[in-house]
């Protein structure tokens, strides 16, 4: 299936060209926040006014995409979206008594209110599901949308993730160890020898279609995804997954890694990437937006402007060999070394 269209929203300026001009904020803590656009032309003040931070991101990048491509159905993928709506509905039943609630809060409480949303806002009322799944909720989405166009029932989708940072959850991961403590800078993430990362939210969403067009961005060829592997068997599942695809370790020019600075999992990108693709040029992402589950999405998103020629900055370049066109890239991301995903991509 083929790319024909993208749009992000990030703790990076991604909704515009601002980041490839150089535009690179320096993240200071253990949370990096989405920097959102000026929604006012976009969505109705008394609207946006009642939406929540995930449904607002993911209304902000799919309903520009929507407006533009009339499509038969919207996929997305999301672990915590919702939540902080989710946490708010159920502090109001304790603190009104089980009395009146507030029914904002309860109606956005659940990760398909985005999906929802979209499809309310732009008349959609074609195949509509969100997937949760964890650190494999975009994956998911992926490959429902691969198998919807393999059966023949949509010309055109739209595929994408939302995540927001909840403060309830975001508690609950630090005293899981999820995040590192102390002074925290993005421009030192992955120098820092210690456990933990830091967290991000964003939206990503993108136009999918089965056959290849003129204005198709990109190819997503595969993917690929599974759980509880273990090291030593990773190689292998690289090796299989490529070489379903015709291919083998030495066509891949371009390798995009999830590394995050947690030093208790990132050596599973680092000996991946020294084993198998030395001569690889490597870009990783989340010292500059954070980690979280469906943080892949991010990844399609920054292979597309790869592929477009777009100057990557330089605080994404982990190894760059040589400065070759850009032909097959592969995404690995782990979601705590439980989850594993393989996204290949071709121009």
């Amino acid at each position: 299936m083929y790319i024909t269209d993208s749009a992000c929203i990030s703790p990076q300026r991604t909704f515009d060209s601002a980041f490839f001009e150089g535009n690179v904020k320096v993240h200071l803590g253990d949370r990096y926040v989405a920097i959102e656009p000026d929604y006012g032309q976009l969505i109705p003040a008394g609207l946006l006014r009642r939406m929540g931070k995930a449904v607002r991101m993911g209304v902000g990048a799919g309903l520009p995409l929507i407006r533009k491509s009339e499509v038969d159905g919207i996929i997305l993928g999301t672990a915590n979206g919702g939540l902080e709506d989710c946490l708010k509905f159920l502090n109001q039943i304790v603190d009104y008594n089980e009395g009146t609630l507030t029914p904002t809060n309860f109606v956005q409480s659940t990760p398909n209110a985005v999906a929802g949303n979209l499809a309310l806002m732009s008349k959609t009322t074609g195949y509509n599901t969100t997937h949760v799944h964890k650190g494999l909720a975009f994956e998911s989405a992926l490959l429902d949308a691969i198998l919807l166009f393999e059966e023949k029932k949509a010309n055109t989708l739209l595929v994408g993730s939302v995540e927001e940072i909840s403060d309830y959850n975001h508690n609950i991961d630090f005293l899981g160890g999820a995040f590192k403590t102390g002074e925290i800078s993005s421009e030192t993430l992955f120098q820092m020898d210690s456990p933990g990362s830091v967290n991000g939210e964003g939206s990503t969403m993108f136009i999918l279609e089965p056959a290849n067009r003129p204005n198709a961005k990109a190819q997503i060829t595969d993917v690929y995804q599974t759980s509880y592997l273990q090291e030593s068997g990773l190689e292998d599942r690289i090796r299989y997954f490529l070489n379903r695809n015709g291919l083998n370790v030495s066509e891949i020019d371009t390798l995009i890694l999830g590394i995050s600075g947690d030093n208790r999992t990132d050596h599973w990108y680092t000996n991946l990437q020294k084993e198998c693709f030395p001569t690889c040029n490597t870009f990783a992402y989340k010292n500059l937006v954070g980690d979280y589950p469906t943080a892949s999405a991010f990844a399609v998103w920054f292979a597309v402007q790869l592929f477009s020629g777009k100057k990557v900055p330089e605080q994404c370049v982990y190894d760059q060999r040589d400065f070759r066109k850009t032909e097959n890239v592969l995404i690995y991301n782990h979601y705590k070394a439980e989850q594993h995903g393989f996204i290949l991509l071709r121009r």
